[in-house]
């Protein structure tokens, strides 16, 4: 079967705190032949394990890694490397993600109220503006 995996599946299958959901999400996950995971459902998963679990960057960053590097996994690999980028720096996926998606999309500059996400961008080498 192929899927669309909703976020709440694959937070089932990583945090394994409700036994009988993460049996079923894993089943389902193991027994795809292809898993297509959207940009707003990483960015809600990551949402998840960070604020949510509270596990550490380096623990998200590996989960969404192993995810990215599945072979019946599908995903927008681009992006989801720019929001690694930036998880991995110490600031949002999802910053990450809306930057590469802008540029994609034909936009120039990242322009932000976040200091941080403008920062980190700024110092991978992207265009970005503080708005104050």
């Amino acid at each position: 079967m192929k899927i669309t995996a909703d976020t709440n599946v694959l937070a089932r299958a990583i945090l394994q705190d409700d036994a009988a959901q993460c049996r079923r999400a894993r089943e389902m996950l193991s027994g795809s032949t292809l898993i297509a995971v959207s940009l707003p459902s990483l960015c809600e998963l990551v949402w998840i394990l960070r604020q949510g679990a509270k596990l550490p960057r380096e623990d998200v960053s590996t989960a969404i890694r192993a995810l990215l590097d599945a072979g019946n996994v599908v995903m927008n690999r681009p992006a989801v490397e720019a929001g690694l980028a930036m998880l991995d720096a110490g600031g949002d996926f999802a910053d990450g993600i809306m930057a590469h998606e802008g540029k994609w999309l034909g936009g120039e500059t990242f322009v932000s109220f976040d200091k941080k996400a403008v920062t980190l961008l700024s110092d991978q080498g992207e265009a970005a503006q503080l708005l104050t």
